[in-house]
């Protein structure tokens, strides 16, 4: 089972967390003015990379905060762990 490591709780079963997709996606300044396909490719076009990735994770059965990680999509290992409207720590190679 995965272990995520929550930054104010520790390290927690990951029956705990809510994965909460890709992290740094930056709103629309006016999603007034966005196109159908504008609005659609902010909705639901996300990275998919093989290696590391910043995510979003909340901890559901915990604290309840929200927070990102660096995680390795292949190995499920966890890089860094950070506040939320912070810049993320550098990534390993």
């Amino acid at each position: 089972m995965l272990s995520v490591p929550c930054p104010w709780c520790g390290p927690r079963d990951e029956t705990e967390f809510r994965y909460g997709g890709q992290a740094h996606v930056a709103y629309p300044a006016d999603p007034a003015a966005c196109s159908d396909a504008e609005w659609a490719g902010y909705l639901f076009m996300r990275d998919n990379p093989k290696g590391w990735f910043a995510e979003r994770w909340f901890h559901s059965a915990g604290c309840r905060r929200w927070f990102n990680a660096v995680r390795h999509t292949v190995t499920y290992e966890f890089a860094a762990v950070y506040a939320p409207f912070t810049q993320p720590p550098g990534v390993p190679s």
